[in-house]
């Protein structure tokens, strides 16, 4: 387990669209080990609502969101999840 400032693992998903992006955030999280923290980069108004909402669905941990500092140069902002496995 990290002391909730250090990832475990990471998942950049700013190509993906849905539903791809939760499959594979899904399919990481059954892989890893529980406590672990993981990353998930993402991008654009689909991913951003449905993948924090569908890991809380299955009882892990949502620790935060927040934007990168710079907006993509397509206009959507990047986000950083960050989930702990439970």
């Amino acid at each position: 387990m990290t002391d909730g400032n250090i990832e475990d693992y990471f998942l950049d998903i700013t190509g993906e669209v849905c539903p791809l992006t939760f499959v594979r955030t899904k399919l990481l999280i059954e892989r890893i080990p529980s406590g672990a923290i993981l990353e998930v980069r993402l991008r654009g108004a689909e991913p951003l609502a449905n993948v924090p909402r569908a890991i809380a669905e299955l009882g892990h941990q949502v620790l935060g969101l927040t934007a990168e500092s710079d907006p993509a140069p397509a206009g959507d902002p990047v986000h950083r999840l960050r989930v702990r496995k439970t």
